[in-house]
């Protein structure tokens, strides 16, 4: 099917959803105070507090196994104090992202949708180390965003959806696919118009957009090369919701595997089962970290 075709169907589907939330202001405004020189970190905290729910959000992250605090972190100031300000966008960012959420569950159980949302970031940050990429919270950032035209067609679209699901049980296929075929769009196109509607940088919008087509990106085809190996792993393992009947994959047939050792050309040494054993580890971690983000707030 034609890219201009589904991406039309897309921007159509979209501007129906009349409900259709926004990133909380709080959030925008504490990334935005961010960006400015010599901000202090109390003006960033007093933000924070403003919004109870991302306060309570924000502390109940810092504490989660993917900070790792040696002591529980009971103050929204002492959280930030602990994370430094390269971590306090990140944080602020995915609390906000989990709001949007909040309760919006559809034919995918919303929380195992985080598992793997959460699960594609992490493993996107490790890739990311382990390739020398730069900016590593980028990558973990964008790994958390980049299935947010899935959930919405999981829950604007529930009854297509589900029809969707019930004709492929029991068959290989690709939901990607499935969905063009269906819906005559997919979760790319609705996320990438998802994502211009709320001001995403251009190479975060090119990754939900070709997360499964790395090697069509040309702002950053390393990051969406990342961010598409991490996918595969998470879909392989626990931290899938139903996106895919895929059991295993070869790394080295994967375009996105050519893409970074072109960037990276010291990943021929890489002992890929040995790194593989390595993801295996963070599986749990990442389930315990969903958990204990959701438990007691309102989840």
């Amino acid at each position: 099917m034609e890219r201009a075709a589904m991406m039309q169907t897309a921007e159509e589907m979209v501007e129906s959803f009349v409900d259709l939330p926004t990133i909380p202001q709080v959030a925008t405004r504490v990334i935005e105070l961010l960006d400015r020189p010599g901000v202090e970190l109390d003006e960033v905290a007093d933000m924070i507090l403003a919004d109870q729910v991302l306060a309570a959000r924000v502390i109940k992250m810092v504490n989660s196994p993917l900070y790792k605090p040696a002591h529980e972190i009971k103050s929204v100031k002492r959280a930030l104090i602990y994370l430094g300000f390269r971590h306090i966008r990140e944080l602020a960012f995915t609390c906000s992202f989990v709001d949007v959420f909040e309760g919006r569950d559809g034919v995918f159980d919303i929380k195992s949708f985080w598992e793997h949302s959460f699960g594609v970031g992490v493993v996107s940050k490790i890739i990311a180390q382990r390739v020398r990429y730069p900016d590593t919270e980028k990558a973990y950032l964008v790994g958390i965003v980049h299935d947010i035209g899935e959930v919405f067609l999981s829950y604007y679209r529930q009854d297509a959806f589900r029809a969707l699901l019930d004709s492929v049980q029991g068959q290989s296929f690709r939901l990607v696919e499935k969905e063009a075929e269906f819906l005559g769009t997919s979760h790319n196109e609705v996320g990438l118009c998802i994502a211009k509607k709320w001001n995403f940088p251009a190479d975060y919008r090119e990754v939900i957009a070709l997360h499964h087509a790395p090697e069509e990106a040309v702002i950053d085809p390393t990051l969406c090369a990342i961010v598409n190996l991490a996918d595969l792993f998470c879909s392989v393992r626990q931290l899938d919701y139903g996106g895919t009947s895929r059991v295993s994959f070869n790394l080295a047939d994967e375009k996105a595997w050519a893409i970074l050792k072109g960037y990276a050309p010291h990943l021929a040494d890489l002992d890929v089962e040995r790194f593989c054993y390595e993801l295996d580890d963070r599986v749990p971690e990442i389930q315990d970290m969903v958990k204990s983000i959701f438990q007691g707030i309102g989840a």
